[in-house]
């Protein structure tokens, strides 16, 4: 019996747009959108009396629509409704096998996932399906959450990502604002940084990506550029866009510069060479003014898989010098 193919769980995710579930007209516009993964969403985006027909409407657009080149995701309710089995169910048994991953909103501790990670496998099972195939994104949107966030990020081997839900976190902690993302009025600081933070640390220690949450602003991209900047600079994957207006600039700010791909590229093959017998066995060298080694090769790895994963070419080549 051959074994199943890894799934890759650091698929490119630099812009995750959300779509209403019961709504065939954006569901529809979204397939020919630049965003890196869609999720079609069965929770605030749908009115209550809405989700079961929605939950065919998105079996219906995974089985027949083109969705090629974007990790395809569904976003269930969250376990403390009526809705959340019906909802995983329905949409994997219905299209399972055109579906990437399952987002699990409000997620408060470890067993939330244990118990979906439980369901999906029954369904596999029973429908014939690759057994863990399908992963499971975590959105963390509350105090509770963000406690158990290093729990949860070790919670099944399906979780591939860390979200940050920003609306319902603030709400969750009384923060002093209305508007989702920005500053609250009279700190002077970053209001956000502990929680981007404890995200980022449970996400990189268990091999997983970071996610920031939306923008609701969304014909302000000056103000959507500066919240997905700050979370990039920490290093984040990527964002929620929830207009098309923002998927470029989610896609541009998560990529490395020309400049700094190709720099990174430069230094792993001048690592690989002057590593290598030909170049010496040197433990570390000079790229041009700079000094390499190992820990440098890290580093550029992490920018290089970026701009790969972006689909970005090299515009310069490592050239060995001559003896």
């Amino acid at each position: 019996m051959t074994s199943p193919a890894p799934v890759n769980r650091l698929r490119p995710r630099r812009s995750c747009l959300a779509v209403p579930g019961s709504n065939p007209r954006f569901l529809e516009k979204a397939q020919g959108l630049p965003a890196d993964q869609v999720f079609l969403d069965l929770e605030d985006a749908c009115a209550p009396l809405a989700k079961p027909e929605a939950r065919h409407t998105i079996v219906k657009f995974l089985n027949e629509g083109d969705w090629t080149g974007k990790t395809r995701v569904v976003r269930v309710n969250d376990w403390t409704t009526e809705w959340t089995y019906r909802d995983v169910v329905t949409v994997v048994e219905g299209a399972g096998p055109n579906l990437d991953c399952i987002m699990l909103p409000k997620v408060q501790n470890a067993q939330q996932i244990v118990a979906l990670d439980l369901l999906l496998t029954q369904i596999e099972k029973t429908m014939g399906f690759e057994v863990g195939r399908i992963g499971i994104e975590a959105q963390i949107e509350n105090a509770q959450g963000l406690n158990n966030v290093n729990e949860i990020a070790q919670a099944s081997p399906r979780v591939e990502t860390i979200i940050f839900g920003p609306a319902d976190f603030m709400a969750s902690i009384n923060m002093k604002s209305l508007v989702v993302g920005e500053q609250p009025p009279g700190y002077p600081a970053d209001a956000y940084h502990y929680i981007l933070m404890k995200i980022l640390m449970a996400a990189r220690a268990n091999d997983l990506q970071a996610i920031d949450g939306p923008y609701l602003q969304i014909r302000n991209v000056d103000g959507y550029r500066e919240v997905a900047q700050r979370a990039a600079a920490l290093g984040f994957d990527g964002k929620w866009v929830l207009h098309p207006g923002q998927v470029e600039a989610s896609n541009e700010i998560f990529s490395p510069s020309q400049e700094d791909y190709d720099h990174a590229e430069l230094i792993l093959d001048a690592y690989d060479y002057y590593t290598s017998e030909a170049g010496g066995k040197k433990g570390s060298a000079m790229l041009g003014d700079e000094m390499i080694d190992e820990a440098s090769r890290k580093m550029a790895l992490v920018i290089a898989g970026k701009g790969r994963a972006a689909g970005m070419r090299r515009t310069s080549t490592f050239e060995i010098p001559e003896a």
